[in-house]
């Protein structure tokens, strides 16, 4: 196999053993999973089954063991803002990488603070392509965003350096269900660009209707995992649930 076969059959993330802890406390245990260039995961589980430690391991803001790559570039042992300078970005739940005192304009500057300099209006015009109300609230506090734009905006901080995976927590919670058409119109775009995206949710009709694929996470394990369309309501979910705390 030359290297460019090589580097397209890489995949886009890989964990291998990766575990997470909290001074002694171990809450991810030894994951193993593979992202593919361009798909859409989902990591599916209740709430305290790991899944933000989990993203959080991946991108460098959790202590970890175990191994990170992207696209076959080891991770392990990176800070995470060398693991963001690399390609891969985190959304946090609850938005957690925008600053609510600043403006839209001034939160958008700041993700693209490390863009390159030829790059940063090309960049900035394809966040505002994908999410056109931000350009109406340039001047407006973060803070005073409805749920839905702050996401937008976080999503938009999050593109700034052009990553090639991107992390998503919970990225529905709160929101009011007509903003999921702008969140599964985006991720179309984002995937169609290139990008790759993991996403922890536990909104399963937005998992069935968007997701290549998904995993089911419980006790910071992965217990399961396959096609979304397999997953149809509520009862589905709540069964997977029951069988991972078997």
């Amino acid at each position: 196999m030359n290297a460019t076969a090589s580097a397209i059959a890489q995949p886009a993330l890989r964990t291998r053993g990766l575990s997470a802890s909290y001074g002694r406390i171990r809450v991810v245990h030894g994951v193993d999973l593979d992202l593919s260039p361009g798909e859409l995961l989902m990591l599916l589980g209740p709430n305290g089954a790991g899944k933000s430690s989990l993203l959080g391991a991946m991108a460098g803001v959790v202590r970890s063991q175990g191994e990170v790559s992207l696209s076959g570039r080891p991770l392990a042992g990176l800070a995470a803002e060398r693991r963001a300078g690399v390609g891969l970005a985190l959304v946090p739940e609850r938005r957690g990488n925008m600053f609510s005192s600043m403006s839209v304009g001034e939160n958008l500057e700041l993700g693209l603070r490390l863009a390159p300099r030829e790059r940063k209006e090309a960049i900035r015009a394809r966040i505002l392509e994908l999410f056109p109300i931000l350009t109406q609230r340039m001047d407006a506090p973060a803070g005073m965003l409805s749920g839905g734009e702050q996401q937008m905006l976080a999503i938009g901080m999050a593109m700034g350096r052009e990553p090639r995976v991107m992390l998503l927590d919970e990225p529905s919670q709160g929101l009011a269900p007509v903003i999921y058409d702008v969140l599964e119109n985006a991720f179309r775009k984002l995937r169609q660009a290139g990008l790759s995206l993991l996403v922890a949710e536990q909104n399963l009709p937005l998992a069935a209707r968007i997701a290549d694929r998904y995993v089911v996470l419980s006790h910071g394990a992965i217990v399961s995992g396959g096609d979304p369309q397999q997953l149809h309501g509520v009862d589905d979910l709540m069964a997977l649930y029951m069988h991972s705390e078997a």
